[in-house]
């Protein structure tokens, strides 16, 4: 139980390192330059399953399962002297039980050189990533679905319109106000069939390297020529990012969508914010499914607000075709931008509460193979 106590002739108070330590829901190790465990909180002890005692008298590798990626982490951190995250390890073994998967974090001690801490996470990134996976194959379906509906819903709804402009020409005043709204809701159909139809192009992406923060500029100028026209914009970018190897395009709709979301859920409240914010994450890095293979998704894109936020029982299927929280809405924007961000080799989650809503595009960078890179500006 973590203790506090007044500092002496002052207002606050103190609280020392393990207490601090042990007040962290997440279990928290620190690995000397040898591979023992030197340190270790409550959580960390519940997590082994041992005390921090007993932890203490063996190495890391005792606990882990032999050439487990958790070692190989360790030994990155040393190296390369920054920190590192892991997403969906599995650190299951006969001493801490089967399929033990977990999110880590992991960075080198600066007061001690060779430590690292680790700690684990066994609810974060990975689960959105496979909430998103689940919304890849939903969108799957939608794709099947509208090639479906393309042939067999919008032909009989051309005759149907067709048969509604010849009664209107012939109904009385009275009647053609349903002859037009059979026109209109066939329209309607139609639109969305056609938005639909948008997931089953499979066709490669032409892409290129694209300065994010030009597209960024050139959405803002948009926005604030429309719908964000009594919204806030404020701009956070680092200026030295490299560039994303994309479509051009599509990251514009993807941003456009991201934005409009965000203004309408602010609605029309007068201290209404959006913020467009991008940095560099040398340490995120994700498991390529039926591969060994880890692909570095350094580059974040983040779009934020300060309007209601997303029901939290939405949350888990926000990319997935059909959920909306709009009146009127069809739920296949974010289930677009999901598919473009995934083709893209990227991946997007969504954090809210309410006053603040962070959308956060993961995305890999452009590795040229030689030094001549021309980047698109315009």
């Amino acid at each position: 139980m973590t203790q506090v106590r007044p500092q002496s002739g002052a207002a606050g108070v103190t609280v020392n390192g393990p207490q601090i330590l042990d007040a962290l829901p997440h279990p928290v190790i620190m690995v000397g330059p040898e591979g023992a465990i030197e340190a270790a909180n409550m959580a960390a002890e519940n997590f082994f399953g041992a005390s921090a005692a007993v932890l203490k008298r063996h190495p890391i590798s005792y606990f882990v399962p032999f050439g487990s990626p958790l070692l190989s982490l360790v030994e990155q951190v040393r190296e390369r002297g920054a920190p590192v995250n892991e997403y969906k390890v599995d650190v299951g073994s006969p001493r801490i039980g089967p399929e033990r998967v977990v999110d880590i974090n992991a960075a080198p001690v600066s007061e001690r050189p060779g430590a690292v801490v680790l700690m684990f996470q066994e609810r974060g990134m990975a689960e959105k990533i496979d909430r998103q996976l689940t919304s890849r194959g939903a969108a799957r379906t939608v794709t099947g679905l509208a090639a479906m509906l393309a042939h067999e819903i919008k032909n009989p709804l051309s005759g149907i319109r067709g048969a509604a402009q010849l009664l209107e020409s012939s109904a009385a005043e009275d009647d053609r106000a349903l002859t037009r709204l059979i026109m209109d809701e066939t329209d309607r159909i139609v639109k969305l069939v056609d938005r639909m139809e948008v997931f089953s192009d499979e066709r490669p992406i032409e892409r290129e390297p694209v300065n994010i923060h030009v597209v960024l500029d050139h959405v803002k100028r948009l926005a604030e020529s429309g719908f964000a026209r009594d919204v806030r914009i404020i701009e956070e970018y680092d200026p030295s990012l490299p560039p994303v190897f994309a479509n051009r395009d599509q990251l514009v709709q993807v941003f456009l969508n991201l934005i409009k979301n965000a203004c309408e859920a602010i609605g029309g409240r007068a201290d209404g914010e959006v913020t467009l914010s991008t940095a560099f994450r040398p340490g995120i890095r994700l498991s390529v499914p039926g591969t060994s293979e880890r692909v570095s998704l350094p580059l974040e894109f983040c779009v934020r607000d300060n309007g209601a936020g997303v029901p939290a029982d939405l949350l888990p299927h926000l990319f997935e075709p059909f959920i909306t929280t709009k009146t009127n809405g069809s739920g296949l924007g974010l289930a677009l931008v999901a598919k473009i961000i995934g083709d893209h080799g990227g991946v997007i989650e969504c954090d809210s509460q309410s006053g603040r809503t962070t959308f956060r595009i993961l995305m890999p960078a452009y590795m040229p193979h030689d030094h001549s890179i021309n980047v698109r500006t315009d």
